[in-house]
């Protein structure tokens, strides 16, 4: 937990803080704990907290509010996933884990669609049967078709569009169904 994190850069221990924030000490054991989350913090406390520790509340809620990289990262994450673990852990992991609706759930579409596309890729390359859980996003599709940066910049400083369309045309089907162009997802360095 990020409070102990800073606890320990300060050399304070929980205690210290509970009595000089004026905390009650078995709610910030709680929170350190994981045993309750510090979304479910009053303000107050969180603002006695973060003074005493001398940041700034925000520091204090990153860890419930994960920042959203940029949706190239994302990819090159769940391509590594995908090797590191391999085609069948990938699955297992991404299913139970319940990635691609936290995604949906925050708005996240790209990311969402992205890595659905990945596990229905997967199961049929792998004759797994398709999850039947995300059966009400399959009909979803981006508005606008989401290309490779490097694909991007590639077809405009060549001023070639016919580079976007061969990409479109050669792209795998699970992600051209969302309106994402991916053709290669297993050449990761």
């Amino acid at each position: 937990m990020i409070i102990d994190e800073l606890l320990a850069e300060r050399g304070m221990t929980r205690y210290a803080l509970a009595k000089r924030g004026n905390i009650p000490y078995n709610t910030l054991k709680d929170l350190c704990s994981g045993r309750t989350s510090i979304e479910k913090c009053s303000a107050g406390t969180l603002y006695r907290i973060a003074k005493e520790l001398r940041v700034p509340m925000e520091t204090l809620m990153e860890s419930a509010f994960p920042k959203r990289c940029s949706f190239e990262t994302f990819k090159s994450n769940v391509c590594h996933r995908l090797k590191n673990l391999g085609d069948i852990d990938f699955l297992i992991v991404t299913i139970e884990g319940d990635d691609i609706f936290e995604y949906f759930s925050r708005g996240w579409y790209p990311e969402c669609l992205y890595l659905l596309a990945m596990v229905d890729y997967i199961s049929r390359l792998n004759d797994v049967e398709i999850c039947e859980d995300y059966d009400d996003l399959r009909g979803l599709t981006l508005e606008e078709t989401v290309y490779p940066t490097s694909l991007l910049i590639l077809s405009e400083v060549l001023g070639d569009e016919g580079i976007k369309e061969e990409a479109y045309a050669n792209a795998i089907p699970e992600f051209i169904r969302f309106n994402i162009v991916e053709n290669e997802v297993r050449n990761v360095c």
